[in-house]
């Protein structure tokens, strides 16, 4: 039996494009580090996306989604833990091919457990009016990418 996908409600689809992007930060990390790119382009690349768009998405998420949630929930504090050590894989003091591996790996689970549990839980519990206000709060920009160095062409 195939999954069927639920659609998402428009208040979380800015947000599921943000994770699109995500999702592609972890395939340009991948694909630089299997093509022996240097690791300090990369590296150049990943922190001006973690500050960039990272840091606001995350920001956001923890100040107006998971807040839906109860604090003692436990995809909650998955979320919570999952942003918690990608931060500190961002700012890892040794820039090499491993943290940037474990980022890439860490980025795409999380992002596919939002995708995948949390949201639709989200969507299951979120009164209208709290997804109205998600709504008017996340203004989405236009994704604009730093592309000075396409390391991963």
């Amino acid at each position: 039996m195939k999954n069927k996908s639920q659609k998402r409600h428009k208040a979380l689809q800015p947000l599921s494009r943000d994770h699109h992007q995500g999702l592609l930060l972890s395939w340009k990390i991948r694909t630089g580090l299997s093509k022996n790119i240097d690791t300090e382009r990369i590296w150049r690349y990943a922190n001006w996306f973690f500050e960039t768009h990272l840091i606001p998405h995350f920001d956001m998420e923890e100040a107006h989604i998971f807040t839906l949630l109860d604090d003692k929930n436990e995809l909650n504090r998955r979320a919570l833990a999952d942003h918690r050590r990608l931060k500190r894989l961002f700012s890892e003091s040794e820039k090499n091919a491993n943290t940037l591996s474990k980022i890439e790996e860490e980025l795409e689970q999380h992002i596919r457990f939002e995708e995948r549990v949390l949201f639709p839980e989200i969507q299951k519990i979120a009164t209208e009016k709290q997804l109205n206000l998600i709504e008017e709060i996340h203004q989405e920009d236009d994704f604009v990418d730093k592309l000075d160095d396409e390391f991963w062409k």
